[in-house]
């Protein structure tokens, strides 16, 4: 199990059976479910409309509850692989959840990640899985990768992180007088700035792209994810190109972030992702 945060894309989430639970985002008093009452089109729509940016909301210790019991009913082993401690309460809803259920091997990652980031540990499990590892087996391995798991992205405006209450009010105007574009990093489980690029943003591409060129010897697994929001598509082929040119062997995966993470991105941001020691 994952949850909604986690940016992989239809196909992997149904070949890996991955069951994803979603979020919450929160516009006024109405409470959507992340990837199932909004999408990222829909968000931004109602962000234009509404003149406001909306909030977002953890899983709730009864929405785990629901699922886990319904698969230790019936016998499964439970794995979870949760959004950072960091940024939501959801691993701590998760854990009160388990505690609650009887009989049942629940097992809880929380992934000190977002996004993508995510995707990639979830992927690493399924793959031990794949390979014939017992479940406390594949938590140790999975925990092991978890300070390995490379998650730089850049934005096109501070506007979003700062009214979602990321970054301070001096932050988002200094950026903006001067076109400053930040590189954020994830770094055990909180997110901070790597570089500061001042004028295109392409720069700031070339930046990510030489840093992940330099890991190409010391990456772990085979995947490379370009995640993005709305408005990166052209952006993302240019990223994509770069990392096919330079990184062969590499599977390189593009998926789009959910309307959880562009609450927090907002539109035009692209990040970069993968697993190096």
């Amino acid at each position: 199990m994952a949850d909604s945060s986690s940016d992989l894309s239809p196909e992997m989430i149904k070949k890996m059976n991955v069951e994803i639970i979603p979020l919450y985002v929160i516009f006024g008093d109405e409470s959507y479910k992340d990837g199932v009452e909004i999408n990222p089109h829909k968000l931004f729509q109602m962000v234009d409309e509404r003149g406001a940016l909306p909030k977002t909301s953890a899983i709730t210790p009864e929405d785990f509850y629901k699922r886990f019991k319904k698969y230790t009913d019936d016998g499964y082993d439970i794995l979870y692989i949760s959004i950072s401690s960091g940024f939501s309460s959801t691993c701590q809803n998760a854990n009160i959840a388990a505690k609650d259920i009887e009989n049942g091997c629940i097992r809880i990652i929380d992934s000190a990640n977002l996004s993508s980031g995510i995707g990639l540990s979830i992927c690493y499990a399924y793959d031990l899985i794949q390979e014939g590892y017992s479940i406390d087996e594949v938590v140790q391995e999975t925990e092991a990768i978890l300070p390995k798991v490379n998650t730089s992205f850049i934005i096109d405006t501070l506007e979003f992180l700062y009214k979602g209450g990321r970054c301070s009010a001096m932050q988002s105007v200094v950026s903006s007088m001067l076109n400053i574009r930040p590189i954020i990093k994830v770094i055990d489980g909180g997110m901070t700035v790597g570089s500061k690029i001042r004028g295109k943003k392409k720069k700031g591409f070339d930046v990510m792209i030489k840093e992940a060129i330099a890991d190409k010897d010391k990456m772990i697994g085979d995947r490379v994810f370009i995640t993005h929001s709305l408005g990166s598509e052209e952006e993302e082929k240019y990223i994509r190109q770069e990392l096919e040119k330079n990184l062969p062997g590499m599977k390189i995966i593009t998926t789009q972030a959910s309307s959880l993470i562009s609450c927090h991105c907002g539109k035009k941001t692209i990040g970069i992702l993968y697993i190096a020691d």
